[in-house]
Parts: structure tokens; C-alpha cells; sequence
């Protein structure tokens, strides 16, 4: 019964690969086209709405909404924008070291957009109470500084009229962090109770990644733990609120984070809020501290950062040590299997450090991995080797009880044991390598040192697909796939196989005839034989950087099969192809 239950485990394995890549190719592929067609659909209709209806939300250009607010330059190492004087936000940032796309004219990436502007997205921070405080509409004058760079702060000023004088000032690092500390002091002959706020805000929807396997949307440490929600539960829940001494919290991308870090040692209500506002989205993450009774003549002062870049892990791990910032690379989703990811991108990364090329980093990193499981792979591959030595002998047990499926398995069995061959080790290689195939996925998806990483020829982007595809003949045809009328979404989509998905399912193939020598089922060889195919359509839409490392790792396999099955003299396919070709060869020399 074992020999039954693992040849109807591989068929049930098998069945499952099929059907996902058959909905992946069939079902998620047609819906999520589909779904972008409603976007843009919807999209144009808010427009259009939004032109004609009174209370809509309506929007001016990035260029139009940077021109509502006299402004103070940004520009240090890691980020250019402005500092708007109405209100004091930071509204206006790009990052420099990042480009939308892989031309060397690509616009930076854009990640703070004025208000007025559609997709809106900024930081601020004010004092809330009873009260007149700083607002969104507040004209804060210069006072100190002319361009906001690492090492000259700004300075910024405000009087409410009735007594509260207000400072603020901004200053940022070489990275990604502000500081923002703002005082208040009551001129007034009377107490006034005033309360630090702070808070990210996100107008409308961001353009989400078609997978779910990255988390993008609210993302904190609050109260010792991780907080994690994504836009579409975040907007069906409403607003939740936590309490913590310190933490952060913002609002993520996969690549680019927002976050507000209050006073280590504070106690902050936190609150990740949603609320429609004219038809749009409003997507916040705030925290309000302790308030305050500022008596005449008193100065009180809040210091908040405001973390606002990408999420490299070396940064975010330095803020976490040098400032104290809890868990702050915990914004990378390192996913469940976080005790794999973490080590595989530590080790990848230190690698890369010498080699210089993350692609060569992987193809190290497999060599590293496949070592590490070089005894397990080994016993398989030896169990295997010696169960088709013993084809014969079980053929001969078939064919002595060829009307009592029982006593054959029974007698096999006991030839496994005389022989001390696990049938079961076969599945070993595989059952070791499934958490780190999913752990590798991860990191090459979600970790943005491999966003834009080349590796050689036309792999100019290790985290996205092979590019080339067999329709136009890996670009020898004058034309994009994707051009081709009525199906250029299937050809330039589930179709597009570049030749790094082609070289895995072609190293597979010959991987698995090798594996599949010691195979006498016939159903379960042929179904062995036809996961490459069907793997092949899963690949090619996997980042190519993972391709890759499954390529190397099969021809590491192989070479690995290859010798011990040399060395238990049983035949393989390698060395069959090689006798054929020396075969073939052989009467044409006579005939010469």
C-alpha cells in the first residue's frame, strides 16, 4: 500500500499543479484584464461625474496643485521635492535613487502628491485641541533656512491670533527620515490643553500588484506587535485603534513606505482610519499623544519623525538600531516563512556584496542551498538507482501474480527491505525544497533590491518576467506579442514563455526522465514526464531571478542523478542519447 499511496500522492500533486496553472492561465488571467477594464471604466466615469455633479471630488495637475502653496525646496542625497508653506506638509517628494522603469530617462519614482492633485498622498504633523491649532489651511511663514538638505533645517512660523505662538522645524538625514519638532507657546493668561498629532494620508486607491502574495496598505508595530491591513479589509473594516508606548505606523507599498515614529517613550492613541470623501477613498494613519495643560507663558514641545522612501532593508534595519524604531524592517513582508526568507535575502544579499550581480548571487546561492541539501538529495537519488536496478526482479513478482495485486505489492515490499531501499526517499528532495521555493519567490518578489536588478543579455530586471517570448521568436519578428490582434492578451500574457522558462522546463524534463527510470508505473511515469510542460506556463510569469536559481538547481540535480546512477551501473538517459548519437555517426564514417 505504500508504493499506491505514493504513486496517488504524485497523481494528486500533479492534478493540483495542473488545475492551478490552468486557472491561473484561464481564470485569473481573463479576470484580472477584466477587472482592469472596470478600473479604467470606473476610472473615466468618475471623471466625467466628478465634472458635472456638485460635492464630487474634482482634481487639478500635479503641476496646478504644487502652485497653491508658496513652497521650500527638498534635496538631499535620497529625495527631491518641496515643503508646502500652506500647512506644512510634506507633500511633494520623489526619490532619486529609483526610476519608474529601466530607460535611463525614466522619471523618478513619485511618492508624496499635493492635495487637489488626484491619488493625493503627504505626511504632517500639528497640534489637536480646543484651541485654534495649525490646520491644513494654515500660511506658515519661513523664518530660518532656504533649501531643506542634511544638516540645514527649516524653520517654519504661525500665530493663531489669541495668544498660541507656533514653531516648526523640519530636518531630514541622508535617507528617508524627517524630524519635524513643533513648540507652542501660550502668550495667554489662561491654560490651554493641547495634544501631538501626526498622520499619513492616502486619497483614493493606489495601483495594487496583481499577486497576493505582497502586503500593501496599513502596516505598523503598535502595542509589541505587527500590524498588518490590507486596502480592501482596511476599507471594509473602517477604523481601527490601537494603544502603544512608541511603535510607528503608515501606509505601504511593496516597495515604498510612509510612516509616522513617535516618542519612544510617549503613549499614543494610534489609529488606522478610512473615510469617503467626495466619492474618494481617504486612507489614514495617525496618532494622537497624551494632552497637555500649556499654562501661561509656558513652551511645550513634540518631536516626530516621519519616515517617507524606499524600503531597502539596511536602511530600515539601521533606523531600527540607531533610533530605536521597533521591528521597523518588519515594513518588508517577509511573509510566513519569515525564519527562511530572512536568512535566504541575508545570505543572497552578502553574497551580492562580493560578486557585485545578484544574478550570479543566485546561481552562488544555489550552489549554497543545494549543498546544504546535498545528503537528503543523495539518498533519494540512491534509493531511486536501486529501484531500477530491481525493475526486473519486480516484473518478474507482476508477472508471478499477475491476478493478486496484494501479494505483489506484499512481495515487493519485502524486496525493498532485503535491499534496505525506502520507496518513499524519492519525494524527499522535493518535500525539502517546496519551503525554500516559496521563501526565494518571496524574496525576489517583495525585496527591492532586486526591483531593476540585472543579471546579463536581455534579464535587465531579476524581480519581473523573462521578457523574450517564443511568439516572435525571442525578438527576431518585428512585433509585440502583445500587438497581435484579438489575442495579443494571451500571447503577451499566459503565453509569453521567454527562454529562461524554456531552459527550466528543458532541464526538468531531463531531470525528471532521469528520476523517472525507477518509475514502473505506468500512469505515474507519464504524468512525471508531463509536469515540465505544465510547470513551464507557471514559470513563465514567475520573476525571472527565480528562474534562474530553478535552472541552476536542475542542473545540479542532474549532474548529481548522473553520477550515482554511473556509479550503481544503471542506465540513463544522458548516457542513452550519447550510444544513439555515436550510433548514428557510426555508418556514415563507414559509408564515407
Amino acid at each position: 500500500m505504500d508504493k499506491e499511496n505514493a504513486r496517488n500522492t504524485t497523481i494528486f500533486l500533479v492534478c493540483m499543479v495542473a488545475l492551478l496553472v490552468f486557472y491561473e492561465i484561464f481564470v485569473i488571467g481573463p479576470r484580472e484584464k477584466q477587472r482592469q477594464a472596470q478600473q479604467h471604466a470606473v476610472a473615466a466615469q468618475q471623471q466625467a461625474v466628478a465634472a458635472a455633479a456638485p460635492g464630487a471630488a474634482t482634481y487639478v495637475n500635479r503641476a496646478q496643485a504644487l502652485a497653491g502653496s508658496p513652497r521650500v525646496q527638498i534635496d538631499t542625497p535620497a529625495l527631491q521635492g518641496s515643503v508646502a508653506l500652506k500647512g506644512g506638509r510634506l507633500d511633494d517628494l520623489f526619490l532619486k535613487g529609483y526610476r519608474q522603469g529601466l530607460a535611463k530617462d525614466s522619471p523618478p519614482v513619485e511618492l508624496f502628491r499635493p492635495e487637489g492633485a488626484k491619488q493625493a498622498y503627504f505626511a504632517e504633523s500639528t497640534w489637536v485641541g480646543p484651541a485654534l491649532t495649525p490646520g491644513p489651511l494654515t500660511q506658515w511663514t519661513l523664518a530660518s533656512g532656504t533649501v531643506l538638505s542634511p544638516g540645514h533645517p527649516i524653520g517654519l512660523t504661525w500665530s493663531n491670533g489669541a495668544g498660541l505662538d507656533f514653531a516648526r522645524t523640519i530636518a531630514v538625514d541622508d535617507h528617508y527620515m524627517f524630524t519635524v519638532s513643533d513648540q507652542v507657546t501660550n502668550h495667554g493668561t489662561a491654560p490651554i490643553k493641547l495634544a501631538p498629532y501626526a498622520s499619513v494620508q492616502r486619497q483614493g486607491e493606489p495601483e495594487l500588484s496583481k499577486t497576493n502574495i505582497i502586503h500593501e496598505g496599513a502596516v505598523g508595530s503598535l502595542g509589541g506587535q505587527l500590524r498588518l491591513i490590507a486596502f480592501k479589509p482596511w476599507k471594509k473594516q473602517g477604523d481601527t485603534t490601537f494603544t502603544s508606548t512608541g511603535g510607528w505606523l503608515g501606509i505601504t507599498d511593496k516597495y515604498w513606505l510612509a510612516a509616522i515614529v513617535p516618542d519612544q517613550t510617549a503613549q499614543v492613541k494610534a489609529q488606522f482610519r478610512v473615510d469617503t470623501v467626495n466619492g474618494v477613498n481617504v486612507y489614514e494613519a495617525d496618532d494622537v499623544g497624551a494632552i497637555r495643560t500649556l499654562a501661561p507663558g509656558a513652551t511645550t514641545t513634540s518631536n516626530t519623525r516621519i519616515f517617507a522612501g524606499a524600503k531597502k532593508v539596511s536602511v530600515l534595519a539601521n533606523y531600527e538600531k540607531t533610533l530605536g524604531v521597533p521591528h521597523f524592517d518588519d515594513a518588508v513582508d517577509w511573509g510566513h516563512f519569515w525564519f527562511l526568507t530572512r536568512p535566504i535575502f541575508w545570505l543572497l544579499e552578502t553574497i551580492h556584496g562580493y560578486v557585485g550581480n545578484f544574478g550570479i548571487a543566485i546561481l552562488l546561492l544555489t550552489v549554497v542551498l543545494r549543498g546544504l541539501m546535498f545528503p537528503f538529495a543523495n539518498k533519494s537519488y540512491e534509493s531511486m538507482s536501486k529501484m531500477k536496478k530491481l525493475a526486473p526482479e519486480i516484473d518478474i513478482i507482476k508477472k508471478r501474480n499477475d491476478k493478486d495485486p496484494a501479494k505483489v505489492q506484499q512481495e515487493t515490499m519485502a524486496l525493498y527491505q532485503r535491499e534496505k531501499i525506502n520507496p518513499l526517499m524519492g519525494c524527499l528532495p522535493v518535500l525539502v525544497q517546496i519551503p525554500i521555493f516559496f521563501s526565494l519567490y518571496k524574496v525576489l518578489y517583495v525585496s527591492l533590491e532586486m526591483r531593476h536588478a540585472p543579471f546579463f543579455g536581455w534579464v535587465q530586471d531579476l524581480s519581473a518576467r523573462d521578457p523574450t517570448s517564443f511568439v516572435n521568436l525571442f525578438g527576431l519578428l518585428p512585433f509585440s506579442p502583445a500587438s497581435v490582434p484579438m489575442i495579443g492578451g494571451i500571447l503577451d500574457g499566459p503565453l509569453h514563455i521567454g527562454v529562461y522558462p524554456i531552459l527550466y522546463a528543458a532541464t526538468m524534463w531531463l531531470s525528471t526522465a532521469m528520476s523517472s527510470q525507477s518509475i514502473t508505473d505506468p500512469t505515474q511515469k507519464m504524468v512525471s514526464q508531463l509536469m515540465p510542460v505544465m510547470l513551464l506556463y507557471f514559470f513563465a510569469s514567475t520573476p525571472a531571478g527565480l528562474v534562474v536559481y530553478w535552472v541552476a538547481s536542475n542542473l545540479f540535480t542532474v549532474g548529481q542523478q548522473y553520477i550515482i546512477m554511473r556509479r550503481f551501473k544503471v542506465d540513463n538517459p544522458i548516457d542513452s542519447l550519447i550510444a544513439k548519437l555515436r550510433g548514428a555517426r557510426t555508418p556514415s564514417a563507414a559509408a564515407g
